[in-house]
């Protein structure tokens, strides 16, 4: 199947082998001159002029040859019996190769008009196995367009990839594009490609450095994606095409002949001219696309109104005129950009394909974790992969972290709860008290941390997500204390449920951005801050919260967490000579409870038990116990358990406390959960919020609701155990954040007689 994608760039190569490339430049005006190297096909432009002085940019020279029109489109948008007369629309107007966007509830790749096409086609019920449907029906009614599926990895991987490889093949399929699924992490799904005919299409970003370039280009096989840009999808008349695109096309062809199709930011024929006047084999057209059927999807015009755009594209049923014409174009509304900034190249055999450089940590925890990421990422992490090794493993870096202890308040008490282990009768209970950090929780010693890994960078600018706030006040507190710009995503959900630590995080001089896709809540901040890092990566650092994410950041963030296991051990061999018999900790996305964990794990004698949020019930869809629920599959960059439906889409998770509400969980307690070593109960929000009412009024600490599932487990867990023995709950938070939402919560009169708790009647 990949063959038919390979006959269409033949095709086109045949159409230009009888024309030579013409050059025409008015002499007396100044213009930017793009002189291209010789490309490795005979029919390439080798010089392009431009106007860059005039706006928009006109082109004043050369000769374009034929490239192929490659189309996206986002099945079931924008109703689900729409897309297959779209998909024969496109191929009207002149599409030689048709993406079919399959539907994904978190793209990270994409900006706000593909976001949103996902959503209708997710609303409307349309899922991989429609997909499949479309292409059949296409096919039957007479599309002969090579067909790739674009979108990301965890639908398919909920399908089933032999399933769902095999099964595409059958209806008529020919590919996949694949954005968060890097060849390193694609051994499997490759070779089902590559033994079914159906071509892997690999993506070449402008941060790709050389070694990963030729990495890349060795396991194409019928064309390769090259991305114009930094960023996420979308495009606008007004967007700039980077004049940096032709050496970074002229830098791949060096390596390969593979056909090389330019994608992100395309919005009409003069951008396509420049794209492929720059050496493009191929050139891709999305967001213009999905706008277009946005603006006549309710006149009912779309499939019209994408055929006539299309034409407008290829020039289909028009005299194509040499761009050397003096008339004004009829749409010049392409423009140059300043260069971006691409990697140096340095001499290279074409025949040296051997990646360098491997990594030096182990970017799995079993079959947990990895790095499923968009291209434009690969090498960001791996620089920050290599930066955090150079610290890890130099004395004066550990150093100054721990310089910061007094700035932090490190150590943290261990606390005996008297009366909290009297009214349980069973095991001593000792709380560790991170609610006494600076800023009230766990938080601020991997903000730390990180910051200072930040600034080893040379980075400038901090993003982050938060849930319940903690992070973000964290982040801001070391961007004030180390003067960087700080910009917080947060979702709107929690920003109405944590106002107080909204205005802390503003107060501290950082910017709070709102989320207002999916569910608002931590999941959809998690995707807006990948989408911002990406598009900044030369100055922004992501001070990502949990230990979550692509590698190697959920190992970053234990690391930075540990001093919390390392200080029990040593604090309870002070006052009881002896290790704790458990250890609990609330799970979220995992920091505080990795960090309480690490250090006991090769004490088998320790019990480790991990909370979860168990909301409503884990009997009704309204929770947040991943690991408990949860099944195997990818978000956010790394393999873990999930909360999804079975088409791998995520669902809305809930839970009281704002930074457990993730349909996610960190890797490593994925492994532990799946080797045995780790246990994880569920405390719902009656149980958390008695455990609440339990701690404040018999030991006078109002802890965090995140807290309050584990303060629950930990009690439960006392009971059951002799009272010689030793149970350490990690106190991570102060719940002076929560008071609003527990009073809005004992308003309610049900709530109040439930809890025997009428405080605020």
């Amino acid at each position: 199947m990949s063959e038919e994608i390979k006959k269409v760039f033949a095709a086109k190569k045949e159409q230009d082998q009888a024309v030579h490339p013409t050059f025409t430049c008015r002499p007396s005006f100044p213009p930017l001159c793009l002189t291209f190297p010789a490309f490795p096909h005979p029919s390439r432009l080798q010089h392009l002029v431009l106007d860059s002085t005039s706006s928009p940019t006109k082109y004043l020279g050369g000769f374009i040859p034929n490239s192929a029109f490659i189309t996206f489109l986002t099945a079931g948008f924008p109703t689900p019996d729409a897309t297959v007369p779209l998909m024969l629309a496109l191929e009207a107007g002149g599409a030689d190769i048709i993406e079919l966007g399959v539907p994904f509830s978190d793209p990270t790749a994409d900006g706000p008009t593909i976001q949103k096409a996902n959503t209708v086609a997710i609303e409307n019920n349309v899922h991989y196995v429609n997909c499949l449907e479309y292409v059949r029906q296409a096919r039957a009614q007479g599309l002969k367009a090579p067909v790739i599926f674009m979108g990301y990895y965890n639908p398919i991987l909920a399908y089933g990839e032999e399933k769902a490889v095999q099964d595409a093949r059958e209806a008529g399929a020919n590919g996949y594009i694949m954005c968060d699924l890097p060849p390193e992490e694609a051994a499997k799904f490759r070779d089902v490609c590559a033994s079914s005919g159906m071509s892997y299409v690999p993506l070449i970003a402008p941060s790709s450095s050389i070694d990963r370039v030729k990495f890349l280009t060795s396991i194409a096989d019928s064309f390769i994606y090259v991305v114009s840009k930094m960023g996420v999808t979308g495009s606008s008349a007004e967007q700039a095409m980077s004049a940096s695109l032709p050496e970074l096309i002229s830098r791949i062809q060096h390596f390969t002949p593979v056909p090389l199709a330019v994608g992100f930011g395309v919005d009409n024929r003069t951008h396509f001219d420049f794209v492929t006047a720059a050496g493009a084999d191929g050139v891709v057209v999305g967001s213009k696309i999905i706008k277009t059927i946005f603006e006549n999807a309710t006149q009912g015009d779309a499939a019209k109104a994408v055929e006539a755009f299309c034409a407008e594209i290829t020039l289909r049923g028009q005299e194509v005129k040499s761009l050397g014409r003096k008339n004004k174009p009829s749409n010049t509304n392409g423009h140059v950009s300043p260069p971006l900034p691409i990697p140096p190249a340095e001499p290279v055999e074409k025949s040296d394909l051997k990646v360098t450089g491997a990594g030096k940590l182990p970017s799995r925890f079993g079959i947990f974790g990895g790095a499923y990421v968009a291209e434009s990422l690969v090498d960001c992490l791996s620089e920050l992969e290599a930066a955090y090794v150079e610290a890890s493993n130099d004395p004066a870096f550990w150093k100054e972290f721990e310089d910061m202890y007094g700035y932090m308040n490190r150590p943290s008490e261990l606390y005996l709860a008297e009366r909290l282990t009297e009214e349980m009768g069973g095991a001593k209970i000792w709380l560790k008290r991170e609610d006494l950090n600076h800023t009230g929780s766990h938080k601020i010693n991997n903000a730390v941390g990180q910051i200072l890994l930040a600034k080893r960078l040379g980075k400038k600018r901090i993003i982050a997500e938060t849930g319940a706030g903690q992070h973000g006040v964290a982040t801001a507190t070391v961007c004030a204390k180390f003067g960087m710009e700080c910009d917080i995503y947060m979702g709107a959900e929690d920003v109405r449920r944590q106002e107080l630590n909204v205005f802390r995080i503003k107060m501290l001089g950082g910017n709070v951005i709102p989320v207002t896709s999916g569910s608002q809540t931590l999941k959809d901040a998690v995707n807006e801050a990948m989408r911002d890092w990406v598009t900044r990566l030369d100055s922004t650092h992501y001070l990502i919260g949990s230990a979550i994410g692509p590698h190697p950041f959920p190992t970053i963030v234990r690391d930075f967490q540990r001093v919390i296991g390392r200080e029990i051990k040593s604090q309870l061999q002070e006052k009881a000579g002896k290790l704790p018999d458990a250890v609990v900790a609330c799970v979220g996305g995992g920091s505080n409870a990795i960090g309480t964990f690490y250090d006991f794990i090769g004490d088998e004698g320790v019990r480790l038990v991990g909370v979860e949020a168990g909301g409503h019930g884990i009997d009704t869809e309204a929770h947040s116990a991943t690991l408990s629920k949860g099944v195997i599959g990818v978000v956010h960059g790394a393999s873990s358990y999930i909360i999804q439906s079975k088409e791998g889409q995520l669902t809305p998770t809930h839970s009281i406390s704002a930074g457990l509400d993730y349909n996610s969980v960190g890797p490593e307690h994925s492994h532990l959960k799946y080797i045995g070593r780790a246990e994880y109960i569920v405390a719902d929000d009656f149980q958390c919020l008695s455990a609440f009412k339990m701690v404040t009024q018999l030991e006078g600490i109002i802890p965090a609701l995140e807290s309050s599932h584990a303060l629950w487990g930990g009690m439960q867990l006392a009971k059951t155990l002799p009272k010689d023995q030793d149970i350490v709950i990690c106190l991570s938070g102060n719940g002076a954040k929560d008071v609003a939402e527990v009073l809005l919560t004992l308003k309610k009169p049900e709530w109040a007689d439930r809890l025997d708790w009428h405080v605020a009647q």
